[in-house]
């Protein structure tokens, strides 16, 4: 009889417990205090490996989780505002995206999941130079997200098309 209890606490009362967290809004952690840029890039990723950055390197690896946050930035052939309108209308079509701010070379934009309200932050930069977009994804709460943030990231690469 006890280990049914257990069972019935493990399997039907704690998630109800964390789905009725997530629909108070107990999950979604605190907005990043400076969104943005800093020294002209984007934040550094998380210490934790629960974010993604192109601009990893850039950081001190003593500091941030650089191995497991490094990923690519968007390059794209076109002309580099189309490039940003074409990232834009991808993010502002993704399920549970809301754009936050919006400038001809940054967006930031955040990602709420749809049962538990989880909210991941994303920045994007335009490098016209290098013809890339730089990016940054973060989860707010916890310390792993079990690379949710970078499959975010490459679903919208292959969406946007840049290339």
């Amino acid at each position: 009889m006890r280990a049914l209890a257990i069972l019935a606490f493990l399997f039907i009362i704690l998630p109800l417990l964390l789905f009725a967290a997530g629909q108070f809004g107990l999950l979604m952690g605190r907005a990043p205090a400076e969104p943005g840029l800093r020294e002209g890039r984007l934040q550094p990723p998380s210490r934790t490996s629960n974010s993604v950055s192109s601009q990893a390197a850039l950081w001190p690896a003593g500091e941030h989780a650089v191995e497991y946050a490094t990923i690519e930035p968007f390059a794209f052939t076109q002309d580099s505002a189309l490039a940003m309108n074409r990232l834009s209308d991808v993010l502002a079509g993704w399920p549970g995206a809301r754009i936050v701010e919006s400038s001809p070379d940054y967006i930031y934009v955040q990602f709420e999941t749809r049962w538990l309200r989880f909210i991941d932050d994303a920045e994007f930069l335009l490098d016209p130079a290098d013809r890339v977009i730089h990016v940054r994804s973060a989860s707010r709460i916890g310390r792993k997200d079990f690379g949710a943030n970078r499959k975010r990231i490459e679903a919208i690469r292959r969406r946007a098309d840049l290339r």
